[in-house]
């Protein structure tokens, strides 16, 4: 009962940082396109629109990345893995998956003790406007754990991350 609990909350919790990248990339297209009519028009645009959109986008490729390994949406080459014999393609896969999953647990930790030493010193991240540096850092923590949660789901589950639609791939 409380392992369904769990993977409802995780569950949610996926849903919930997808939707808000696309509220994030929807709302840093609405901030560029703002910014060129103010400056075509003659106004002063706002100072902070390239600092919120490069903050923007980091966000967006943090919060999407999970949903995308689950979904087999990212970038794959495996045209090397596709010709290999069964059994060494599963090998092959399994250490993939480890290599990815300690790759992401690492940059979870990394990110998160660069947040935690950013807040602790008050660090400010300086551009066009002041933002706190923590803030740069602050969802690796939680994505990057996500991202090895997924992994984990393809190395220990049936599903392969190197099954899926080629048809798709040629689009």
């Amino acid at each position: 009962m409380i392992v369904r609990l769990i993977k409802q909350i995780y569950e949610k919790l996926l849903v919930a940082c997808t939707i808000f990248a696309g509220v994030l990339i929807i709302a840093g297209i609405v901030m560029i396109v703002v910014d060129v009519i103010l400056r075509s028009t003659g106004f002063k645009p706002p100072g902070f629109t390239v600092a919120f959109v490069e903050y923007i986008l980091l966000y967006f490729v943090l919060l999407s990345a999970p949903y995308l390994v689950r979904e087999k949406g990212h970038v794959l080459t495996d045209m090397v893995v596709q010709n290999l014999p069964p059994r060494l393609k599963f090998f092959i896969e399994k250490f993939v998956y480890l290599l990815c999953i300690a790759i992401s647990i690492l940059f979870a930790i990394v990110g998160g003790m660069l947040c935690l030493q950013a807040f602790q010193l008050g660090y400010m991240d300086e551009r066009s406007v002041d933002i706190p540096y923590w803030l740069l850092y602050i969802l690796y923590p939680l994505c990057f754990s996500m991202i090895a949660i997924e992994f984990t789901r393809y190395l220990i589950g049936k599903d392969s991350l190197f099954d899926r639609d080629l048809s798709l791939d040629s689009v």
